[in-house]
């Protein structure tokens, strides 16, 4: 939001074509999408502009001055008085250009950071907004560098665009019309020859570092790509003692890109030499045309004084016209991936029209939903069930079966390729996304926790709830004995992903946080696996307590946990191929009934041993 309250500009989802920006003269695309931000600060904009008018003003000022006081001291005239006044005008346009310079940064700042904030907040929400498919194949650490590198980009583009470009333009006509009006035709044509030659320098060697730069970046974000997956995997290097493996494979990412850094820098060198030899050249030429001027006495010694003034002001942000062109198209090229991320396609969106869960209780239904993660690789078959409002059905089946997948389609993650999934009667397509996972909470099986406390895991269920509410999610999960046990209680941090709890500690803070969401309706999947069995059992009485009046699909391993489901769906291979009450499938003597003797055995196998 603006100072005033109001909402900022909407930002435009850009379509990114990163492997074509070195082909073009410049990428106005990427300066259109700021356009916006610009027009909402339209005000500091103008006030910044004009800021730097009366600064450019001031710094033209000095060489004219400079010129008199150079003349009124020659030695061919009388000096009656030092010219204190000019002197003190000098000093004052020296201390001008640099006021207007700072108080044009300082009413800018707002603008750029302002720019910078949106960005990066509509790049967040639309990561957020993509499928599950997208953060399964993303790569963390080079995504966040990339993230990082354009939004710094943004900032860059803001500040070279209005404080380089449009100054240098300005100065360049300024110093221009000086030469025109005191000085022979000369003077101008060199000056312009050397502005045409130095810009046409510049633009050509940079789109050609542009490629190079480019792959810089790429290999930049692949080593922080593997040295961030790396770290996120601390315990799997130690299991397997493969620290040096790991430091070699981020060393070879490290040297790639030091190569390509290497020729970038190469390249640099390049333009600045070449630069300074256009800008000598000019320069040289010029001072030989004021020294036979002054020689001829056509011209005095402040004239020559003033014609040096003039074009270091000019060459001296010239110069820094070239490294602004530079950082342009850097700053464009490292914000192409960024906005690549913003051109991603939104797998699942809400349709146009859609509407909210209905309120109380709940049915859920599964129509012959067909669905795989790959079009080469189908999950489930036809499967069709029924979750009554306020009722519990359990569904079980070895590993691979496709019962977590029901948890992901019923949470809208991805949509069925056949079939639909409803919620209230509604088909989930219909409904809006928000409103559709509001109404639902889980345990999953494999609980990530943030690296927060403890307090803040449990009240992400609801960021709403009081603390109270809190403490009684955690007394709910059998946690807050825990948690008070701890020498900082509930702000004891938990460590990244959880790791400084224990499987069954971290599965019953997922329990509390959802307990804690107060859902219509309820998903446990394998939300036990993780726990002793005694603590196993003090908690299914309280997640049995849980489901009472929610509409609840419990995805167990243990056959145990749901004998009282109002019904047990078995899945084999994506298939539904049993289903019915634990007695029911018991009598039947398939599947469930073999699932069941084997867990028995196992159970009647462990009991000596727990004794032992």
């Amino acid at each position: 939001m603006n100072p005033h309250g109001h909402s900022g500009p909407a930002l435009p989802a850009p379509q990114a074509s990163p492997g074509q920006g070195g082909a073009r003269f410049f990428d106005w695309s990427r300066v259109r999408i700021l356009l916006p931000f610009l027009r909402e600060y339209r005000g500091r904009v103008i006030a910044a502009l004009s800021l730097l008018v009366c600064a450019k003003l001031a710094n033209l000022g000095v060489p004219l001055v400079l010129k008199d006081i150079v003349d009124s001291l020659s030695p061919d005239r009388a000096i009656l008085v030092v010219p204190f006044m000019l002197l003190l005008a000098y000093g004052l346009l020296r201390m001008s250009t640099t006021l207007f310079a700072e108080l044009r940064d300082v009413v800018f700042v707002r603008v750029a950071q302002r720019a910078v904030r949106k960005v990066a907040l509509s790049v967040f929400r639309h990561l957020h907004s993509l499928s599950l498919r997208f953060h399964l194949d993303r790569q963390t650490g080079g995504m966040s560098r990339d993230i990082e590198r354009g939004t710094r980009g943004i900032s860059t583009l803001l500040n070279y665009m209005l404080f380089s470009i449009i100054p240098v333009i300005l100065e360049f006509v300024l110093v221009a019309a000086v030469l025109l009006t005191k000085f022979d035709w000369r003077f101008p044509a060199v000056t312009f020859l050397a502005v045409g030659l130095y810009v046409y320098f510049t633009i050509s060697v940079t789109e050609w570092r542009t490629s190079i730069r480019r792959e810089a970046n790429e290999l930049d974000s692949k080593a922080n790509t593997r040295a961030v997956d790396s770290l996120l995997n601390y315990e799997t290097v130690k299991y397997f003692n493969n620290e040096e493996y790991e430091a070699q494979r981020y060393d070879r990412s490290l040297e790639r890109y030091e190569t390509a850094a290497v020729k970038t820098e190469a390249s640099l060198g390049l333009l600045n030499v070449g630069q300074s030899l256009i800008i000598a050249g000019g320069v040289t030429a010029l001072m030989i045309f004021a020294a036979q001027g002054v020689a001829s006495r056509e011209l005095t010694l402040g004239d020559l004084v003033l014609v040096n003034a003039l074009l270091i002001q000019l060459y001296i942000p010239l110069n820094f016209l070239g490294m602004a062109y530079r950082e342009i198209k850097q700053s464009t090229t490292d914000m192409d991936r960024m906005f690549a991320l913003l051109g991603q396609h939104r797998e699942v969106q809400d349709a146009p029209g859609a509407v909210d869960v209905p309120d109380g209780s709940v049915a859920i239904r599964f129509d012959r939903v067909d669905f795989g993660y790959d079009p080469a690789r189908q999950i489930l078959h036809a499967v069709s069930f029924e979750v009554p409002a306020g009722a519990k059905v359990a569904v079980v089946g070895h590993s691979g079966s496709g019962k977590s997948t029901l948890a992901r389609l019923l949470y809208r993650f991805y949509d069925v390729q056949g079939g639909s999934v409803s919620v209230g009667g509604v088909d989930v397509r219909r409904l809006r996304q928000q409103s559709l996972r509001a109404s639902i909470g889980i345990v999953p099986q494999d609980t990530v926790l943030f690296n927060d406390t403890i307090r803040y895991n449990i009240h992400y269920g609801r960021p709403s709830a009081s603390a109270e509410e809190v403490i009684a999610a955690a007394q709910s999960a059998h946690i807050h004995a825990f948690i008070e046990s701890l020498p900082q209680g509930y702000e004891s941090a938990v460590g990244e992903r959880g790791l400084k709890l224990s499987g069954g500690e971290k599965q019953r803070v997922a329990i509390a946080r959802a307990i804690l969401k107060n859902p219509q309706v309820m998903i446990f999947d394998e939300a036990t696996s993780a726990l002793d069995s005694e603590t196993e059992q003090a908690i299914e009485g309280e997640l049995d307590q849980v489901a009472i009046g929610r509409t609840t699909l419990v995805v167990a391993h243990r056959l145990s946990t749901i004998i009282d489901a109002d019904q047990i769906l078995v899945m084999e291979q994506g298939r539904i191929i049993e289903r019915g009450t634990h007695r029911e499938l018991l009598a039947l003597g398939g599947s469930y009934a073999q699932m069941w003797s084997l867990q028995q055995q196992e159970r009647s196998d462990e009991a000596p041993q727990a004794g032992n």
